[in-house]
């Protein structure tokens, strides 16, 4: 007898943290989707048709289980007066921090429906809940509080929460009030499940986290458990110190990259009741490896994962580049198809990468390993935290970012002994990972690396 799987149910049974009959699959199409339909990034992120064409096509092309309505971490943002910087191929960053160019918090109000781009994607929403939403499980992804308080306020809040920290503290009660409306949007446009994405909580200490996201998030999460919607926690970077304490914030599900260990994370869900989501390797495996190490990626994280609470997917947005190929063959694998998509080879195999000889290099060097700090949260404030931190030291000093979508950089990461993003290395030595330094504290480090050669 031929047993006929309910993606949706699937994918909402897993996230309950239930045992299911196969692992479901939820690869995560955000400005990859534009390239299945033949456009640009820009143009996805501002067309409602392109969005929903663009979600379409990954469904009809991959047979997920489940997929986002839209991967940006910046519709808030926007929406409230942060000027976007688009790109073809990337998801929008933000250029400007309301905050921090003198408007005062309480000149900002909550966005409504008419703001930004929130009409097109809602509209977005409905449609494609209306064509998809009995097929498989609909993501709403929502901007986490701390990551848009950072979009407003830039990296002048690290220092804030250390010396005023009840602006922090007020800054962080209006984002949760964004949140609920964003979630809200979603959740009247039908889609199944909220996912807050607070990609920057890994570069905090747990007891900033306790102070400064776990109140908020935690009434984020029972408002969209009022509201009759499922919950998941996402983060990227390696944010190991904080997963408990994202656990203890209540949502159904929280979702990690491989940053941190999948055992690790699974072990904690499964103390708190809490299901697991993510680790498919994003660059090295999705963007650069071959259809069998896909495969192999995916099958490890299967095994991990179990037949109960996990969810298979990458553990962000997959790049605009990634070789349908690829995926089409973690598709195959859970379908029982995955014969048809074995092969050998990498599409590292053979690319070089000599490093600096840094003792006899006459300038320090500052390496940054990103995920691209034009698409990736934590690497833009990294990265703006060492332009700051270089800026008076002139020729004396070199930063250099590595963006691991291309393949040198990740032959880079590993020659450095680099296991996560995004790290900082000076003159060839590991200093920050996954968390950015306070500006002041890095040209320590860096005027000590000065003082060897000059």
């Amino acid at each position: 007898m031929v047993i006929i799987i309910n993606s949706r149910q699937l994918v909402l049974d897993a996230l309950k943290n239930k045992e299911t009959q196969r692992t479901p699959w939820v690869p995560f199409v955000g400005c990859h989707a534009a390239s299945l339909i033949g456009v640009t990034a820009e143009d996805f992120f501002k067309s409602k048709d392109n969005i929903v064409n663009g979600v379409c096509a990954a469904y009809e092309k991959y047979r997920p289980d489940g997929l986002p309505v839209l991967f940006d971490l910046q519709l808030e943002a926007e929406a409230m007066g942060c000027r976007l910087k688009y790109a073809p191929t990337n998801p929008p960053s933000v250029a400007t921090h309301p905050l921090e160019d003198g408007k005062n918090l309480s000149e900002m109000s909550v966005p409504t429906l008419n703001d930004g781009r929130f009409p097109l994607v809602f509209e977005a929403a409905k449609e494609i809940q209306e064509k998809l939403g009995d097929k498989i499980a609909l993501y709403g992804l929502i901007t986490g509080p701390f990551t848009l308080a950072l979009h407003l306020m830039g990296t002048e809040i690290f220092y804030l929460m250390a010396d005023e920290p009840g602006d922090v503290l007020a800054l962080m009660d209006f984002c949760e009030r964004v949140c609920e409306f964003t979630a809200g949007m979603y959740i009247d446009a039908g889609i199944d499940i909220i996912a807050l994405v607070d990609p920057m909580t890994s570069q905090i200490s747990p007891q900033s986290f306790l102070t400064f996201v776990t109140p908020y998030a935690t009434r984020v999460f029972e408002y969209i458990r009022r509201r009759g919607a499922l919950s998941s926690f996402f983060v990227c970077g390696d944010a190991t110190r904080n997963v408990e304490n994202m656990c203890l914030c209540g949502p159904d599900n929280i979702s990690i990259d491989e940053n941190i260990p999948l055992d690790y994370v699974k072990e904690i869900g499964v103390k708190h009741g809490v299901s697991v989501g993510g680790n498919v390797k994003l660059t090295v495996t999705m963007l650069f490896g071959s259809p069998t190490d896909n495969i192999n990626d995916a099958q490890n994280c299967m095994a991990i994962g179990g037949n109960r609470g996990y969810i298979l997917s990458p553990g962000c947005d997959m790049p605009f580049a990634t070789p349908h190929e690829n995926v089409l063959a973690i598709s195959a694998l859970i379908q029982g198809e995955v014969s048809d998509y074995m092969s050998s080879g990498s599409a590292l195999d053979g690319v070089a990468y000599e490093l600096p000889d840094y003792p006899n290099e006459r300038q320090v060097i500052v390496d940054v390993i990103t995920l691209d700090s034009a698409s990736c949260a934590p690497c833009q404030y990294m990265m703006e935290a060492v332009s700051q931190a270089c800026a008076p030291y002139g020729e004396k000093v070199r930063y250099v970012e590595h963006k691991i979508k291309d393949k040198e950089s990740v032959v880079c990461m590993i020659k450095l002994g680099v296991k996560n993003i995004p790290t900082i290395v000076i003159d060839g030595e590991i200093k920050y990972i996954s968390i950015i330094p306070e500006v002041e504290v890095l040209k320590l480090d860096i005027q000590a690396a000065v003082d060897k050669k000059w």
